[in-house]
């Protein structure tokens, strides 16, 4: 179950970095969830305010025309280790090698695809709105991170869907992509 939970908390980071961790942390100080050991700090009063504080600096960035875009590039490191991290910090009782690989493979690799997607997404607006878009776009990202952070915690097996659903868009957009910008034969 933790693994499911972690997951779908890595899918929320695609869309917004700080507030999948923003709701573990008041979820854990609420007593929600349990937390595997060496992670508590995540639903301390410190991590909770940092948290808070970086959640609203993130949002408020996604609303300045292609300051957006560039803060979602930046982002997509940022997203993917806290993708490793949230899953991490959900599987308890298990051998440290276990835990990581799973993190990083599982945890990590969500975060990154549900990343790659909301930034071509953002980017696709950018391009055909001249950044006039990215405000709704904005708007879809903070109601799906927080509506799927909540639902990883409160529904795992849903969020695990979601994930699915997340990766069939990706290889949709990719495919699109591939068609969009074919590629050139040597000669």
């Amino acid at each position: 179950m933790g693994i499911l939970i972690g997951v779908g908390l890595s899918a929320a980071v695609g869309f917004r970095v700080f507030t999948p961790l923003l709701i573990t942390s008041i979820a854990e100080k609420a007593d929600m969830v349990q937390l595997a050991e060496g992670f508590s700090w995540i639903g301390t009063t410190p991590a909770l305010v940092a948290f808070l504080v970086a959640t609203i600096l993130e949002v408020t960035s996604s609303y300045i025309p292609f300051v957006d875009q560039m803060m979602k590039v930046l982002a997509t490191p940022v997203a993917i280790v806290a993708g490793i991290l949230l899953t991490a910090s959900f599987i308890g009782e298990m051998e440290p090698l276990l835990t990581w690989s799973i993190s990083i493979i599982a945890g990590g690799s969500t975060a990154t695809v549900s990343q790659l997607t909301t930034t071509s997404i953002k980017g696709a607006s950018t391009i055909t709105t001249g950044g006039m878009g990215n405000f709704v776009v904005s708007i879809a990202e903070g109601i799906v991170a927080i509506a799927m952070s909540i639902l990883s915690i409160l529904l795992p097996f849903l969020a695990l869907f979601f994930v699915l659903v997340l990766f069939i868009a990706f290889i949709f957009m990719a495919k699109g992509i591939r068609k969009t910008f074919p590629r050139r034969k040597t000669a």
